[in-house]
């Protein structure tokens, strides 16, 4: 990491010295790691999925909704040691997975904090809640270490991919990553339960005046990669940072928004897939970033 090329952005910092992009030094930071409910079934089903949140992000967009971690970067440092007891101490609490958020600019502390965790007894599949926007170089070193792929496939439209995110070629560098993960995983595993073991589930947000968006997304994932992933089409966009430079989507979708999107994907011939149902928008799918389970 002294010249930090871990994610698209390649910034070359040293992050022994400075921080990245990414707002973050070496140092693991995270603001919270506790059981989450409110995940895909498959992952969270009814005991919850153990989720640590990592401060800071190589994204920011502008519209995210985890701002105060993921921008302002609020969290608190430990070491790959206590890293690897909290997900021990997860895995006591009951929780199905390790869920880690966000988490490219730790990669290699994660590979560290994995495997020492393992050695002292952690059984559960590990989920790699990312972004999209990663280094195939970067996911290939996951490769031993990641068994539940959950990445984001934001835009197909790197115009506004550069507005909102700031991240060109975004729709490319993540297609190249979903290969690899795609590759890596193959048809996604569940238990007897139900409870996701090994695959990929590839999450779209649907966003206010997004519905062709959202729809050659769903087409692209579906002609490419038909029933060996799983499409989450997520419902929950909500303004919830200052928008007024981006007034298009300075609010929340509405029902027949979404309901078009869902319709889209049953009708090209989805099924394995997941949508949001009931209160659409809300922010009971946001956590408090508050510390819980960090020390």
């Amino acid at each position: 990491m002294a010249v930090c090329n871990i994610c698209p952005r390649k910034c070359g910092v040293d992050r022994a010295k400075n921080n990245g992009y990414c707002g973050m030094s070496e140092r693991v930071k995270i603001s919270r790691a506790a059981l989450h409910m409110w995940e895909e079934p498959c992952i969270s089903a009814d005991k919850g999925s153990g989720t640590v949140f990592f401060s800071g992000c190589n994204m920011k967009c502008v519209f995210c909704q985890n701002k105060d971690i993921s921008h302002d970067g609020f969290g608190k440092e430990i070491t790959v040691e206590h890293l690897a007891d909290i997900m021990l101490r997860l895995q006591s609490e009951g929780a199905l997975n390790i869920n880690l958020v966000t988490p490219t600019h730790y990669t290699l502390q994660i590979i560290e904090a994995v495997k020492i965790a393992r050695q002292k007894g952690l059984n559960l599949p590990i989920v790699c809640n990312t972004s999209g926007y990663e280094n195939v170089r970067t996911v290939k070193l996951l490769k031993d270490t990641v068994d539940v792929w959950l990445p984001d496939f934001k835009y197909i439209d790197d115009e506004k991919a550069v507005r909102y995110s700031n991240a060109p070629g975004y729709t490319e560098i993540a297609k190249r990553a979903l290969d690899e993960m795609v590759s890596q995983q193959g048809e996604c595993v569940f238990d007897k339960d139900g409870v996701i073991q090994k695959g990929v589930i590839v999450r779209h947000l649907v966003m206010p005046g997004g519905v062709e968006d959202a729809k050659k997304i769903t087409r692209y994932l579906y002609r490419r990669y038909g029933d060996k992933i799983y499409i989450s089409l997520m419902s929950q966009y909500t303004p919830c940072t200052d928008l007024s430079l981006y007034p298009e989507i300075d609010r929340k979708v509405t029902a027949a928004e979404y309901d078009e999107v869902v319709d889209f994907a049953v009708d090209i011939g989805v099924e394995n897939g997941f949508i949001q149902d009931g209160e659409r928008a809300s922010e009971s799918f946001i956590p408090p970033f508050n510390l819980e389970g960090v020390d």
